[in-house]
């Protein structure tokens, strides 16, 4: 079992910003990536940001240039750091890790329970 918890988000003034945080626990081998996804009223679940073992790092168009996504390897967590915030950016944003459990020798694909940012004046 892998767990993840979130931490962070709000209510937020349009060109504000927030920083969202999550930390991942349990019988972990490997992680191969975390990232963020959000879903907002009456849409589907999207990929934000994400960022892979070896480096690598991918941006929905809409959030580049004002989201930052980084990740500590050794602590297992990921941020996301939102800056000019807009409205259009309120959702309930999730984070996932997908990679390798030790106990039992499976993979996995794990969500958070989701943190609310909402963009509003």
């Amino acid at each position: 079992q892998v767990r993840l918890v979130e931490s962070g988000g709000g209510l937020v003034q349009p060109g504000g910003s927030l920083r969202l945080s999550c930390a991942a626990s349990g019988s972990i081998f490997e992680i191969n990536a975390m990232g963020w996804y959000r879903q907002a009223p009456g849409k589907q679940r999207a990929l934000v940001a994400e960022v892979t073992t070896i480096g690598g790092t991918q941006y929905t168009d809409s959030v580049k240039g004002r989201f930052t996504i980084s990740r500590d390897s050794g602590k297992k967590t990921v941020s996301l750091q939102m800056i000019n915030l807009e409205p259009e950016d309120t959702a309930v944003y999730y984070c996932n890790a997908r990679g390798r459990m030790s106990r039992p020798w499976n993979d996995f694909n794990s969500w958070g329970q989701g943190t609310q940012v909402t963009v509003s004046s």
